[in-house]
């Protein structure tokens, strides 16, 4: 697993200030843009996350920001506040309109940024995806933050300690079009009623990585359902939201919460004792592997082919798996004994 307690415990300092950091100015194509210093050379990537402000993604600039540095190459981060598909497609256009060496994007569509990504690819750009993937015939590689499976198992057994295994479930999802969140959730329903026959999913409901509308969300399900054990929020938008209105209702102690989230966000809620434990992989070295991958691409050190290696600074070596996945590592798990050695 390259996420380690002892790497993340390490760099934290630098990533808590550095995600604090994060300011926006305007760009070309009308939204909001930010990033880390640039550099001189013929390398240049953009960062186009799913949407700007998002906790998540301010860590994973962190990474990518200090990947570009160290790669040589001119690095901007850009994107729309909002997560829909239509939000980034002028910012990738432009992106191929600027001839940038590589383009790294987390997608709010699998399909509906496809043209602009192949447009972009077309006039020499580099396409790499992560976070959330689009059809492989879209970019060049995806960096999958954990596989499918590990990320349902993960969510699975920490719902199913947190209610004793039984009982009624529900999800608060991101988008209904987000390809990574549907993966998961899909994989979740299935490890869940193979594994813990005593409980039921009963729900999934999107919040659209919207802090408010998730935060209904969670009051709408736990009027809907009261009966209901717990809430997965694979997302972590979602998990801070649900996590926040079960901390100031009579719920808290008696619905549980668990997903994804980041510990900077979820930290009160562990020490409250509204959240007994969540999980993640490291955003910023998610960030991380994604441009040096994108460096590697530009450079044609690699073609994206299974079975390409390169190296990923600090990370290691990385080997390129079949349809152009590269993944980060397996989750891991963050509770009382353990939240206060990150910051991120």
């Amino acid at each position: 697993m390259k996420f380690s307690l002892k790497r993340a415990a390490a760099g934290a300092a630098v990533t808590a200030v550095a995600a604090l950091a994060l300011t926006g100015c305007a760009d070309t194509s009308g939204g909001e843009s930010g990033g880390g210093e640039a550099a001189s050379g013929d390398l240049s990537i953009t960062l186009l996350p799913k949407n700007l402000g998002n906790p998540y993604f301010d860590a994973s600039e962190v990474g990518a920001s200090a990947a570009a540095e160290d790669l040589g190459a001119e690095f901007e981060q850009v994107g729309p506040t909002e997560a829909t598909p239509d939000g980034q497609v002028s910012y990738i256009n432009t992106a191929a309109q600027q001839g940038r060496s590589a383009l790294v994007v987390s997608a709010n569509d699998p399909n509906a940024i496809c043209d602009a990504l192949n447009e972009a690819r077309d006039a020499g750009t580099k396409v790499v995806t992560f976070d959330s993937d689009t059809n492989t015939d879209c970019r060049d590689l995806f960096i999958n933050q954990a596989d499918t499976a590990g990320i349902a198992k993960v969510e699975g057994d920490l719902i199913a300690e947190q209610i004793g295994e039984e009982g009624q479930v529900a999800i608060l999802s991101a988008a209904a079009n987000a390809t990574n969140q549907n993966a998961w959730n899909d994989a979740l329903v299935e490890y869940v009623t193979e594994t813990y026959p005593d409980i039921e999913i009963v729900d999934t409901v999107y919040g659209d990585d919207d802090d408010q509308k998730s935060f209904d969300q969670t009051a709408a399900l736990l009027s809907k359902y009261p009966d209901l054990a717990g809430i997965v929020s694979p997302t972590t938008v979602g998990i801070a939201a649900a996590a926040r209105y079960v901390s100031d209702s009579d719920f808290k102690g008696e619905v549980a919460v668990t997903g994804l989230g980041t510990p900077n966000q979820m930290r009160e809620f562990i020490e409250d004792g509204t959240v007994e434990a969540f999980a993640l992989w490291n955003p910023e070295d998610l960030g991380t592997l994604a441009t040096y991958a994108a460096g590697a691409l530009a450079a044609g050190d690699i073609e994206g082919a299974e079975g390409d290696t390169f190296t990923a600074g600090d990370l290691g070596e990385y080997t390129v798996g079949a349809d152009g996945v590269v993944l980060l590592g397996d989750p891991f798990v963050f509770d009382e004994s353990n939240i206060g050695d990150f910051d991120f």
